[in-house]
C-alpha cells in the first residue's frame, strides 16, 4: 500500500473518532468542556447540538473526498476529488490555527494534535500521485 492510501485511511480513522466525539456531544454528553473554546463547559445547548451534527456530516464527506482521491473509493469522483481535496487541507489548516489558539487548554491538548494530524494526512493525499510520489 503506497503513502497516499495510508494517509487517506489514517485521515479517515481520525475523522471518524472526531465524528464520534460530536455525535456525543449532540447526544448531551457533558464534554462540552473541550469544544467551542470550552464556552460551554458541560452539555451543549440545542443549536450547538444541531452544529456538532453539522460538523460531522462534514467530516464524513470530507474523508469521503480524501478516500476518493487516494483511490480508495468511489472512482467517479476522481476528477472532483482533485479540487475538494485542497477544500479538506485548508479546512484542516483552519482547524489547527483555531485548536491551537483556542483558550480551553482541555481542548488544545486534545484537538490540536488532532487537527495536526489531519492536516498532514490530507496535504499528503493532495500532493501525491496515485503512486505516492510527489506531484509537481
Amino acid at each position: 500500500m503506497n503513502l497516499r492510501r495510508i494517509s487517506a485511511l489514517l485521515y479517515t480513522i481520525i475523522s471518524l473518532v472526531v465524528v464520534a466525539f460530536q455525535i456525543a456531544l449532540a447526544a448531551g454528553v457533558p464534554w462540552g468542556k473541550f469544544a467551542m473554546g470550552g464556552a460551554f463547559p458541560g452539555q451543549f445547548p440545542p443549536a450547538l447540538r444541531i452544529g456538532a451534527l453539522i460538523q460531522a456530516a462534514l467530516l464524513v464527506g470530507m474523508a469521503m473526498v480524501v478516500l476518493a482521491r487516494a483511490g480508495l473509493i468511489l472512482p467517479s469522483w476522481s476528477r472532483v476529488s482533485r479540487w475538494l481535496v485542497w477544500f479538506v487541507v485548508a479546512f484542516a489548516t483552519l482547524s489547527l490555527i483555531l485548536n491551537l489558539i483556542t483558550p480551553s487548554a482541555g481542548e488544545r491538548a486534545i484537538w490540536a494534535p488532532t487537527a495536526f494530524l489531519l492536516l498532514i494526512s490530507s496535504g499528503i493525499v493532495a500532493f501525491t500521485s496515485s503512486s505516492g510520489r510527489a506531484t509537481r
